[in-house]
Parts: structure tokens; sequence; C-alpha cells
């Protein structure tokens, strides 16, 4: 698949690691539909950036543990670009669940948020891809779907939900439309985080520091652009952390 003049939509794009994804497709000649829940001021500097950039972008918000919101975000988006070619579900939620506090809520947040609106998402407009004929699936996981973090118990059952997820769709839209997904680790400190937990961390990454958003972003391309031979795969982009 070539981006120039195909439509992404990157959900939770924004910020961090989507914000370096939808700059990177839309680099390519991708117009780009920018997702956010509540980060309407960065959504909107993002589109702007990328519209000084002279490409195309528009921002959509919706709150994605809401499926009657998710599949709103798929409507409008295909009503504004008459179609989507590549679809990268990266939002998510990610916050501390004490076993000795975990209730129903957390894990029902982290699984509509992390698992059930990508199915959504990919179901609905993986099927329109099919239908047309040819269509990119990116999910973006966590090296924690194989080695579950302390104290993360719903995110990590998410992520793994995703990978399997990935599999899944993999075999279903076959020929026509490649799902795969990334696994990222250490890419940036985590929100809060002290120095002392930052250099736990690294001291457990055999490359010994943190990555960046723009490694993600280049496995994105990667998969979208520079193969169709790849599918039902996940790119693990950690520095060797699950090795570690």
């Amino acid at each position: 698949m070539i981006l120039a003049a195909r439509t992404a939509l990157v959900t939770g794009g924004a910020r961090r690691l989507g914000r370096a994804i939808a700059l990177a497709l839309a680099e390519r000649g991708a117009r780009v539909a920018v997702h956010y829940r509540t980060s309407a001021t960065e959504g909107a500097a993002l589109v702007a950036e990328i519209r000084a950039r002279g490409g195309e972008a528009e921002g959509f918000a919706a709150d994605l543990a809401d499926a009657a919101a998710v599949e709103e975000l798929a409507r409008a988006v295909t009503a504004r670009f008459g179609g989507l070619d590549v679809l990268v579900n990266n939002a998510s939620v990610f916050y501390r669940t004490p076993l000795a506090t975990l209730g129903e809520g957390e894990w029902d947040e982290n699984l509509a948020v992390n698992l059930k609106a990508p199915y959504l998402l990919s179901l609905r407009l993986g099927r329109e891809m099919r239908a047309r004929g040819a269509g990119k699936i990116v999910n973006i996981a966590d090296v924690a779907a194989f080695r579950p973090y302390r104290d993360y118990l719903p995110y990590c059952v998410s992520k793994a939900g995703l990978v399997a997820l990935t599999q899944g769709l993999a075999r279903a839209l076959a020929p026509a439309v490649q799902v795969n997904c990334i696994a990222p680790g250490p890419i940036l400190p985590p929100a809060g985080a002290t120095e002392a937990e930052c250099a736990a961390l690294l001291a457990h990454t055999p490359l010994g520091r943190f990555g960046s958003p723009a490694d993600v972003a280049a496995a994105v391309v990667y998969l979208v652009e520079g193969t169709d031979f790849v599918t039902g795969t996940t790119v693990v982009v950690d520095g060797g952390r699950v090795l570690a």
C-alpha cells in the first residue's frame, strides 16, 4: 500500500505515541483522522501542524469506553473522508490497579477502551476495507501482553487480548486486509514515574535507555507501506525488555 492519498484513523492520536504515528503517516501523504477523548487542545494543534505542512487532517472527539461513541466515530470519519484505508488502534487507558483495591469498574474501563473499542472499530471498518479490496489495521499493544506488570492486571489482560484479536482478525479479513500488532516497551517514561523508578526500569532493559515514539511510528509505517505480506504478527519494539 502506498500512503499517498490514502486515509488513516489514529485513535488516541493527539499525544505521545499517537501523535508521532499520525505525523509519520501524514508525512507519507496520508489524510489523517486524529481521534482524542479529552485532549482537544493537543488534537487541534496536531491537525493545524499537519495542515501547515501541506497535509490534510481532521480531529474527532469520542469516548471509546462508550460503544455508541465508537460507532459514531467510525461513521463520522467515513462520512468526512469517504472511506478508510488504514486503522491504527492506539488509544488506551493505563493506570495502577492494585489487586487489594481492584474493582469491577477498573476492569470494565480497561477492557472497553483497550480491547472492545479496537474490536468494534476493526469489525466495522475492516469489513468496509475488505469490501473495497484492501486495507491495513495496526493495533498498539504492550510488552505487558507477554510479561504482565505488577498492579496493572486489567491493563495487561486487555493488551494480551489485543494480540489475540490481531491474530483472529488477520485470518478473518484475509487476504484483502492485513492486520498486525506492535508491542512497545519502555518508549517513554511512565507518567508520574520517579527518577528511581525510571532507573530501575532501564536496568532491566538490555539497550539501557528509553526508546522514542519515532521507533513505534516507523514500525507502523513499515507494516502499512513497507510490506503487504505480513499479517497476524506482533512486532516488539522494546529495547530488549521482554528478554530481561
